[in-house]
C-alpha cells in the first residue's frame, strides 16, 4: 500500500555524499517501506493512502550513531557534583558496572526499552547502542544479546574501563576482552570499539583491541580524544574505522589524519554540556574536509539526554555550526559513521524513515530549543509514533 505525504512546507532530501538538500511546497511517496517518489506537490502521483503535511517540515529520521542503552542505575548525584564544580573523569563508570551486574534480565531489557522508545518518539529512526557496562565474559555476552533485540548496530564494548577487580592488571582483562569475551560478544554484534585515553587504555592497547575485533569480522570505532589530547584520532584513523567519538581536543595533525581519511569525526555535545567541558571545534573539522557527525552518547553519566533535537540545537549554538550543516550530520551524517546507505537521506530507494515536525523549516530545531517539535515518525514507511490528531486526511 503507498502513502502520499503531500503539502510540505520543507522537506530535507540531502544528499548521502555530503551536502544538505531540501524542497518547498513538496510530497512524498513511501511504497514498500521505501522512498518511491519526492517533487514538487503539484506533480504528485497518485497513491493508495493520502497524508497532508499542512505545511510542516518532514525530514530523515534521526541516526544516533553513539549510545549506551544497556544499564541499570543511575547518577544523577554525579551530575549535580560535576555542576558543583568537580570536574568529568570517567571514574563514575565503575558505579553503573556494579548495578548491571546486579540487575536481572528483566530489568535491564526494561530500561533499554524504555530508552529506545524514547529515541523513537523524538524522531531517531536508527541508532547504535553499545555493551560496556558489564565487563565480564557474561555480562558483556548478555548486554550484546540485549542490545541485538531492538537494534542492528550493536557494539562489543569490553574495553571500556578496567574493572576494578583486576586492579591495574591491564593486561590480564586485554586477555580476557581480546579472548573469552570476544568469542562470547562477537556472534551479535557488528562493531568493536575501545576508549583510548590516558586513564582508560592505551594507544597500543587500543590497537590490540581493534585487531582481535577485525580478526572475528568485527568493525572498529574508537572513543578518542575526550578527556583531553592523544592517540586515540590516530589509533581510529590507522583502524580504519568508521568513526572517531568525542574529538573534543584535537591537534592539527589529528584533524589531517581525519580529512585525509574515510574516518568520521563524530560529535557528542550532549558531554560537553552535561560535563562543562569545552566543545569541540566543528567549523574547524568542516573547514578542513572532514566528515562529522552528530549522536546523542546517551548514557547515565556523562550524558543522560536521548534528544537529537537538543544535540542539534547545541551543535549550532556551541559549535560553530549551520542549522543545515548540523541536520545533515543529525542524518546523513549519523548514517555515513554507521556506513549506512538506506538510512540518513530521502532519495528514492532509501528506507521510508521520516520526521515531521511540528514547524515549517528544520531551522525550528535550533530556533526553538527544548520544545517538543516531533509532530509524527514513520520507521521502514509504518508510521511509529504521532501526536493525537495531528495527521489530516
Amino acid at each position: 500500500m503507498s502513502t502520499l505525504i503531500t503539502n510540505i512546507g520543507e522537506l530535507v532530501i540531502n544528499d548521502p555524499a555530503g551536502s544538505f538538500g531540501s524542497l518547498t511546497g513538496a510530497a512524498l511517496i513511501i511504497d514498500g517501506g521505501q522512498i518511491a517518489w519526492t517533487g514538487l506537490a503539484g506533480r504528485a502521483p497518485a497513491a493508495d493512502d493520502i497524508v497532508d503535511a499542512r505545511g510542516r517540515a518532514v525530514l530523515p529520521g534521526f541516526v544516533d550513531s553513539h549510545a549506551h542503552l544497556v544499564f541499570a542505575g543511575e547518577r544523577g548525584a554525579e551530575f549535580a557534583a560535576r555542576m558543583a564544580g568537580q570536574p568529568y573523569t570517567a571514574g563514575g563508570i565503575a558505579a553503573t558496572v556494579a548495578a548491571t551486574r546486579a540487575a536481572s534480565d528483566v530489568t535491564l531489557r526494561a530500561g533499554l526499552r524504555r530508552l529506545a522508545d524514547e529515541m523513537v518518539r523524538q524522531g531517531t529512526t536508527t541508532f547504535e547502542c553499545k555493551s560496556g557496562y558489564g565487563l565480564t565474559v557474561q555480562d558483556e555476552a548478555r548486554s550484546v544479546m540485549l542490545a541485538a533485540e531492538v537494534t542492528p548496530e550493536v557494539t562489543y564494548l569490553g574495553a571500556h574501563v578496567v574493572p576494578p577487580e583486576f586492579g591495574r592488571d591491564t593486561a590480564a582483562y586485554l586477555d580476557l576482552v581480546c579472548g573469552p569475551m570476544l568469542d562470547a560478544c562477537a556472534p551479535r554484534a557488528k562493531w568493536i570499539d575501545v576508549f583510548c585515553e590516558k586513564d582508560a587504555f592505551s594507544e597500543d592497547e587500543s590497537a590490540a583491541v581493534l585487531a582481535a575485533g577485525r580478526a572475528r569480522g568485527l568493525l572498529p570505532r574508537v572513543h578518542a580524544n575526550q578527556l583531553g589530547p592523544g592517540p586515540g584520532v590516530r589509533v581510529a584513523v590507522q583502524a580504519g574505522a568508521a568513526s572517531a567519538d568525542h574529538c573534543t581536543f584535537l591537534t592539527a595533525a589529528d584533524v589531517d589524519l581525519l580529512a585525509s581519511s574515510a574516518t568520521v569525526a563524530t560529535l557528542l555535545p550532549g558531554v560537553e554540556f552535561s560535563c562543562r567541558q569545552p566543545y569541540p571545534d566543528a567549523r574547524r573539522l568542516l573547514s578542513a574536509g572532514v566528515t562529522v557527525a552528530i549522536a546523542t552518547d546517551c548514557n547515565p553519566g556523562s550524558c543522560f539526554t536521548s534528544s537529537m533535537a537538543l544535540c542539534v540545537a547545541l551543535a549550532v549554538r556551541e559549535m560553530g555550526m549551520t542549522t543545515q550543516e548540523a541536520v545533515w550530520s543529525a542524518t546523513a551524517g549519523g548514517a555515513r559513521a554507521l556506513r549506512r546507505t538506506d538510512v540518513g537521506h530521502l532519495g528514492v530507494g532509501a528506507r521510508a524513515d521520516l520526521l515531521m515536525l511540528d514547524a515549517p523549516s528544520h531551522t525550528y530545531l535550533a530556533y526553538r530549543p527544548g520544545v517538543p517539535l516531533t509532530a509524527a515518525v514513520w520507521r521502514e514507511g509504518r508510521l511509529a509514533a504521532a501526536r493525537p490528531q495531528v495527521l489530516g486526511g
